[in-house]
């Protein structure tokens, strides 16, 4: 009985795994089509086609094509925007958690520091670049501090969101079993406000990506950002078509192994689906 209920059962799942596999590739498919057409029959001539544009991803990663300034030198601009995305995201999410914990649990803080983060809020990122370079001057340091104000407000405004919206039936049922005080924040609170924390921890990621390409194109000598600065002020468009697509594909994995740890850390929850 355990043999025939087991087999369908890994086949169906094996069948819900590639179903959702090909649907995830239909955009990407048609775009890719769409790119190759559109080159093949001359509509832009400024635009590499999909199967140059692979040979020069080759080149940049391992070299033996061009032989040029960009050759095998993707690893090299990959782990240093990695640097400044992780760390500045890390660091945003140390000083965000707890002051967004602060910010929804107590009415004081919240009085006190909410209507300064919501008037700073609304800056865009893009509009502390002089300043950052006037403290910081040109290079990693910079990005940085973009990167870390990039991550920070998306963290802060969904953990406060978490916090605060916490169900108060969940404080009246723990108090009933003896669990007051402090006791309660870490376990009613966190666990009734990380699925908000993980949703601002997956944006803050994605805004980190975003930012780190602005703040690399600002005299930055090695990463993603200054390759694709490069690409544009050499005319070479498959550059900056290659610092995108690692970009894209780096970013996404990032996103999968954040929701990943979510989605272990609320298994619990019947409502999450990560």
């Amino acid at each position: 009985m355990s043999d025939t209920t087991v087999l369908p059962t890994t086949s169906l799942r094996w069948f819900a795994r590639l179903k959702s596999t090909a649907l995830a590739l239909v955009v990407p498919g048609a775009l890719l089509l769409l790119w190759h057409v559109a080159t093949t029959r001359n509509w832009t001539r400024l635009i590499p086609s999909p199967a140059e544009t692979a040979e020069y991803m080759r080149d940049f990663a391992f070299g033996g094509i061009y032989d040029d300034a960009f050759s095998a030198t993707l690893h090299i601009h990959l782990l240093a925007s990695m640097g400044r995305v992780y760390g500045g995201f890390l660091l945003a999410a140390l000083f965000a958690l707890p002051i967004g914990m602060l910010i929804g649990r107590i009415p004081l803080a919240r009085a006190t520091l909410d209507p300064f983060f919501q008037l700073m809020r609304p800056i865009p990122v893009t509009a502390w670049l002089p300043l950052s370079m006037i403290l910081f001057g040109l290079g990693a340091k910079s990005a940085f501090s973009l990167v870390f104000l990039g991550s920070f407000y998306p963290i802060l405004l969904n953990t406060i969101f978490g916090v605060k919206n916490v169900d108060p039936k969940l404080f009246e049922a723990a108090s009933m079993l003896g669990c007051r005080g402090n006791a309660q924040f870490f376990r009613v609170v966190l666990p009734a406000a990380l699925p908000s924390i993980f949703t601002g921890l997956r944006l803050g990621l994605g805004l980190a990506w975003f930012v780190i390409v602005v703040g690399e194109m600002t005299g930055v000598p090695q990463g993603l950002g200054a390759v694709i600065m490069d690409g544009r002020t050499l005319s070479r468009t498959e550059l900056v078509i290659c610092g995108m697509i690692v970009i894209g594909v780096v970013g996404y994995i990032s996103d999968r192994l954040v929701m990943m740890l979510g989605n272990y850390l609320l298994r619990w929850s019947p409502t999450h689906h990560g």
